[in-house]
């Protein structure tokens, strides 16, 4: 069996176990790396690995909702009072102004002759490679031609599928990022509002960055 010169690696061997765990390598660093197995990584390193390169890109395209979800609830608590009747309402006017925000910033990703319409999470996984800036950008343009598109929606042929599809995005895919994001603000509200915004944004996207890290784990590289 042919042997490395410079190591001692036979590739009939060797190829049976990754380079660090190679008894036969003479170096301290093998110089024949593709002759053995790929090294497989901890899924806890590649699941923190994900999040890390995911957070970014969800704050972008979270950053809009997350914020309405804040200013209707911290409006509720300045207006009617920081108890339960305060805290309901605070729930109700931060999921309906969150709502408000993404169902605009669907209506602006998309041509509405476009049939296939798809969530945040799908958006994040597509995105995740351009960074906070750009996809900020994107979101707050798209919200944008949303607000512009909204005169003119009633006159859309396909109405009732776009309605349908995204209450049904913003129900599956949103409300646990607008929830946690809302419940963070209601228990760091009384201590300091300028905590509970930063500490709001920093959970909802989370929210959404664990679940498509977890996918994304768990699913194999090809």
């Amino acid at each position: 069996m042919p042997k490395c010169s410079e190591c001692d690696c036979i590739s009939e061997l060797c190829k049976i176990v990754d380079s660090k765990h190679c008894m036969r390598c003479t170096k301290k660093i093998c110089c024949c790396i593709t002759m053995h197995r790929p090294e497989k990584k901890s899924h806890i390193l590649m699941f923190f690995h994900h999040i890390r390169t995911l957070f970014a890109a969800a704050l972008g395209i979270e950053i809009l909702c997350i914020s309405a979800a804040e200013i209707g609830e911290n409006s509720a608590f300045y207006f009617f009072g920081y108890h339960l009747q305060g805290i309901i309402l605070g729930y109700i006017m931060g999921y309906a102004a969150a709502g408000f925000t993404t169902f605009m910033t669907i209506l602006g990703r998309y041509d509405l002759r476009n049939t296939k319409i798809e969530s945040c999470c799908s958006v994040l996984e597509q995105q995740s490679n351009k960074g906070f800036l750009p996809n900020l950008i994107t979101t707050f343009k798209n919200f944008g031609i949303g607000v512009s598109k909204l005169t003119s929606l009633h006159r859309q042929s396909n109405i009732k599928y776009f309605l349908k599809t995204s209450f049904i995005i913003l129900i599956t895919a949103e409300t646990a990022c607008i929830l946690t994001a809302e419940t963070v603000d209601l228990i760091f509200y009384k201590q300091s509002i300028l905590l509970s915004i930063p500490l709001a944004l920093l959970a909802g996207s989370l929210a959404v960055v664990i679940p498509e890290a977890y996918k994304k784990t768990k699913t194999p590289s090809l």
